[in-house]
């Protein structure tokens, strides 16, 4: 079996995958505080992670359960601003470009968005999935594929409105 890598080589490898997820189950502005908490407690815990484990699903377990805890938390503060000013990430936006697509993720339900998140940018298998959300990976794949099919109608609407604006 193979040695453990180094912890910073294991952030290099995965934290583009996993702040892609913090950025679609949180948004923008709250993705780099879930990619950093996220980071924080899974240095805390990699020493006792067997050798053999799958780092990224550990990791995008860890990016879920942060992720809960942000949300619930800035459920109970209040917004002192009615704007947030765009600040691009120091880390670089995996997939700079779409930002229409993340727009699109940020408007699916919950459970959608999570799906969509962990299996298709995250890459994780739907038995995975089911596991961070809670329910049977058939559950997961339909929420996937609910979520997926509803991203098509926002890009689909966004781009038709698009044109409509664009036509004179």
């Amino acid at each position: 079996m193979e040695p453990k890598k180094p912890f910073e080589l294991v952030v290099r490898e995965h934290g583009p995958t996993v702040l892609r997820v913090c950025r679609a189950v949180l948004g923008v502005h709250d993705a780099e505080d879930g990619w950093s908490e996220t980071f924080l407690s899974a240095l805390k815990a990699y020493p006792e992670l067997p050798a053999g484990a799958n780092v990224q699903a550990w990791l995008v377990t860890i990016a879920h359960r942060k992720s809960i805890d942000i949300v619930r938390s800035r459920n109970r503060q209040p917004v002192p601003v009615d704007e947030l000013p765009v600040r691009p990430s120091a880390l670089g936006i995996p997939g700079d470009g779409h930002r229409e697509v993340l727009d699109a993720v940020g408007q699916l339900p919950p459970k959608q968005r999570r799906a969509v998140a962990y299996h298709y940018l995250a890459g994780l298998p739907y038995k995975d999935v089911a596991g961070l959300l809670g329910g049977t990976p058939d559950a997961a794949r339909r929420a996937g594929a609910d979520g997926v099919k509803a991203l098509r109608a926002i890009l689909l609407d966004s781009s038709l409105s698009y044109v409509k604006e664009e036509t004179p």
